[in-house]
């Protein structure tokens, strides 16, 4: 699946103008054949989601055009710089797959040049030393529509500006006294342009050079040439560096310095919900807003990962995002389907209760216990992962979720009730006989149920219908597990928009993190290694936080929920503030909170509001057929609770799904295509409103699971098809679009990629193992992506390692 993802990545990005740009040089000679990129963070913070675009950018180019990619620091700032951001950014970077291997540089690096080229600007009449202060400097530039007014001290001699300069950099100045500025032009229209500052004086210990210099070169002087002296033959960077590429090729032009880089601009990553200021994100560190710089609800990469976030769906982002010249801010619902899509295929499932509820099975024998089997992956992933299940303890007492009881139901409530029955995922049917409470409280504390032992896997009712079917966890053998609940760390897409007299922290969500102290996790997750991402079942994606988590004291994080709260959460509010029927509110819980009455809390994913949810149990409760259809696809088909609620929520959905799934029974898998893909089609319409018969969907996805096609080419198809009448198997034969599965026929593409790129070769036995990806992208390029990626990576390996 990964190469899959990297190989399509890599097809789709050949077409945006950087990449256009480097072809064409590459066709003209313009830098010899040679393509070096860098990526040149400051070591003041961590790197954020919006430094992931440039990373992947810069690397990418040079992996695809087999030139070089430097990681350099441009540390010229002292006060703010720090060897522990060195660090934390060069395992972001590695974390996001990609690797600098020797050609790790820092502009400290050239402090000894970067002052000889500032004697050079002196000695040239192109640079003075400026004795004005920092206000004054300000007051002599101007404004946009005003030109600026020379310095009293522009017109010094080169003897002057030579002595001035040379006893600044000896210390003999306090900070402050004298600047060395770039002589230009006063009126320019570019303020940049009027005289800016190359040098100040700052007494400051530097992490590297430590007191070796009392004067540091500025960015906008040390970046442009630190890339010449590297080589640099095209400088990336976005688009808030537009107006200083003037200044950057009037130093090149100055000092003369070969190879010329020429400078292009993108248009940065901005993610919705997210503030991507290094300066905002401190303030949030500093005043204790979050927990530090790895917070999972930062934007950070380090926040990411510990959050649980794979770096392969970042990549995905931000190929999806694309390079382009226009800012424009990026849904985070885009980022959160690329990344479940990602969690899907790699998150092996298991039953987790959040805020436990004690189940006594009264007519189960003391003392006894016997093992239920439970499926790790929906039967869509089954052919993957060659039907892997789990075995779960069963005993007489057991846990529930609190919010799957309820003494008083509405009508519309399918789980469990005094008298009622519902199954218990992957077990037994159960009924509800007594309630047990806090006499002090009045709070349900423990429920006595019957168990029906003909209704488990091989019994004879197994298939007697009820209509809820709910989770659960054995009360002996489950892990006790805190669970952290992270959400958006903001309530508005853009934080930055406030009303006059508020700042960005007046948007902060309350609601961003919650602490459960006493969840259960079922025990299976002992099997796994410490890094497994699962998914617990009806709860979203979840893994071990790397830093607060121990083999016994169990963290997990949760990386994200199943489906769209947030998005069905602000339809809900849209409604009642629009005069829909009054909604309860969920209670308040404060960032951090523990969770210290788990007896009163409310379901995370239930409540009042007037969700998609809700009416789609309106819809089931006012039509007997969908409520059957509902119970039928859980017990009968086995599809997960979430997709059956889509599936059921409205007819024309339904009867579409099962004559796609009469054309091929694969019912999870056509279940997953109809509630992701379909639904994406129609855009709130119906199915009615394609010409795609459901018919051809059941083919389409019969080529996915056979692996005739990839999924991603797939869901291309039917976006192409939506509209028209086409079969998608036919579609396939004429166009020639069947993945390549016959390794004698890929041994031979494999061997001319690896004879094209020796050097990577070599680097790749000695160690740089990240290379593989390479590898398999252009063995995926020259069969024009399809090849079949697993098949490829394998003997990308077996040749190289031979």
């Amino acid at each position: 699946t990964t190469a899959t993802t990297q190989s399509t990545a890599e097809n789709s990005r050949e077409s945006d103008f950087i990449r256009e740009i480097v072809a064409e040089d590459m066709r003209r000679g313009t830098y010899a054949g040679r393509v070096v990129t860098r990526f040149p963070p400051e070591p003041n913070g961590f790197l954020h989601i919006g430094h992931a675009k440039s990373i992947c950018l810069n690397f990418g180019l040079a992996q695809d055009f087999g030139g070089v990619c430097n990681l350099r620091f441009d540390d010229t700032n002292p006060e703010t710089e720090d060897m522990r951001y060195v660090q934390s950014i060069q395992e972001d970077i590695r974390w996001l797959g990609f690797d600098w291997g020797p050609r790790l540089y820092f502009a400290s690096d050239y402090y000894e040049q970067l002052y000889a080229y500032g004697v050079q600007l002196i000695r040239d009449g192109h640079a003075y030393v400026d004795s004005l202060s920092d206000a004054e400097i300000r007051a002599y530039r101007g404004t946009v529509t005003e030109a600026g007014r020379p310095s009293p001290y522009r017109a010094r001699t080169v003897a002057e500006n030579l002595d001035l300069f040379a006893r600044m950099r000896a210390g003999e100045f306090a900070d402050g006294t004298h600047v060395l500025r770039a002589k230009i032009d006063m009126a320019a229209a570019n303020m940049k342009m009027r005289d800016p500052l190359l040098y100040r004086i700052r007494h400051q210990h530097h992490f590297r050079t430590g007191d070796d210099w009392c004067i540091y070169p500025m960015y906008d002087f040390a970046h442009p040439l630190s890339d010449a002296i590297e080589g640099v033959t095209h400088s990336i960077c976005t688009l808030e560096f537009e107006n200083n590429r003037e200044i950057y090729d009037w130093l090149l032009e100055k000092t003369q310095t070969p190879p010329r880089p020429h400078q292009y601009e993108f248009a940065r990553l901005n993610l919705d919900y997210t503030v991507m200021s290094k300066r905002k994100l401190l303030q949030l560190v500093r005043e204790g807003h979050v927990q530090g710089w790895d917070d999972p609800r930062m934007p950070t990469l380090a926040g990411m990962r510990r959050r649980g976030v794979t770096p392969e769906s970042i990549r995905t982002l931000c190929e999806r995002v694309g390079v382009a010249k226009t800012n424009s801010r990026v849904e985070l619902s885009l980022f959160e389907h690329i990344l479940r899509d990602d969690l899907n295929f790699r998150a092996p499932r298991l039953m987790c209760v959040l805020r436990p509820l004690k189940v006594v099975l009264t007519n189960y024998p003391v003392g006894e216990t016997e093992n239920l089997e439970g499926d790790l992956w929906p039967r869509d992933l089954a052919h993957v992962k060659d039907g892997e299940t789990r075995t779960i303890p069963f005993g007489r007492e057991l846990y529930i979720e609190q919010s799957d009881f309820m003494e008083e139901p509405p009508a519309d409530f399918y789980r469990l009730a005094l008298g009622r029955e519902v199954r218990l995922r992957h077990g037994y049917v159960i009924r509800c006989d007594a309630v047990v409470k806090d006499p002090q409280t009045g709070a349900v504390v423990e429920l006595h149920c019957t168990y029906d032992a003909e209704t488990g896997r091989g019994g004879s009712q197994n298939r007697r219908r009820v209509r809820g079917t709910i989770h659960w966890v054995p009360a002996a053998a489950s892990i006790p597990v805190e669970v952290r609940l992270y959400d958006r760390l903001f309530v508005a897409p853009n934080p930055d928009d406030v009303e006059e007299g508020k700042t960005f922290l007046d948007g902060l969500n309350p609601d961003s993190l919650v602490v459960l102290s006493q969840a259960r996790l079922e025990p299976a997750a002992r099997e796994f290694p410490a890094d497994t991402r699962f998914q617990f079942e009806r709860q979203g994606y979840f893994w071990a936080d790397p830093v607060d988590s121990q083999p016994e004291t169990r963290v997990y994080n949760r990386i994200i929920d199943l489906r769209d709260s947030w998005g069905k959460a602000q339809d809900s509010k849209a409604q009642s503030e629009n005069g829909s029927r009054p909604q309860a509110q969920k209670p308040s819980q404060k960032p951090a909170a523990q969770d210290q009455n788990p007896q009163a809390a409310a379901d995370d994913s239930s409540g009042d509001r007037r969700s998609k949810l809700d009416v789609r149990e309106d819809a089931r409760a006012a039509d007997p057929q969908l409520a059957q259809k509902y119970t039928y696809y859980i017990e009968t088909l086995g599809l997960a609770p979430e997709d059956a609620d889509v599936l059921t929520g409205d007819i024309g959905l339904a009867e579409y799904f099962e004559a796609a799934l009469a054309t091929h029974n694969a019912p999870q898998s056509v279940a997953n295509w109809v509630t992701n893909e379909v639904l994406r089609e129609i855009k709130g319409g119906t199915v009615a409103d394609g010409a795609w018969s459901p018919v051809y969907l059941g083919k389409l996805v019969a080529l996915v699971d056979e692996g005739v096609i990839t999924a991603n080419l797939g869901k291309d198809l039917l976006q192409e098809l939506w509209t028209s009448d086409e079969d998608p198997v036919a579609v396939v034969e004429v166009r020639g679009l069947r993945q390549i599965q016959d390794a004698g026929a890929l041994e031979p593409v494999v061997a001319a990629v690896l004879a094209e790129n020796p050097d990577k070769v070599a680097a790749y036995q000695g160690g740089r193992t990240g290379l593989l990806g390479f590898f398999v992208g252009q063995v995926m390029r020259k069969t024009n992506g399809q090849a079949n990626a697993p098949m490829v990576q394998e003997l990308v390996k077996s040749q190289l390692e031979r």
